[in-house]
C-alpha cells in the first residue's frame, strides 16, 4: 500500500515510484535465496550415526 501525505503526485511520478521500489525488492528478494547444499552421493549412502546411550532410563534390574 503506497499512501501520498504532501503534495500532489502525477500518474508518471507515480508510475516511476512503483517501478524503483518493484525494481529494488526484486533486487534484495533474489540476493536473499540461499543456496541449497549440495550432498554428495557418498554422503547420502552413509549410515546415519548412532545416538548416544540415554543413561537417565535404568536398564533392567541395573539401575545402580
Amino acid at each position: 500500500m503506497l499512501e501520498i501525505t504532501r503534495g500532489a503526485a502525477t500518474e508518471e511520478e507515480l508510475a516511476a515510484l512503483i517501478a524503483v521500489i518493484s525494481e529494488a525488492y526484486a533486487a534484495e528478494a533474489a540476493d536473499a535465496v540461499v543456496e541449497e547444499p549440495s550432498v554428495s552421493a557418498w554422503t547420502r549412502t552413509q549410515r546415519p550415526l548412532r545416538r548416544p546411550l540415554r543413561r537417565d532410563i535404568p536398564w533392567g534390574r541395573f539401575s545402580g
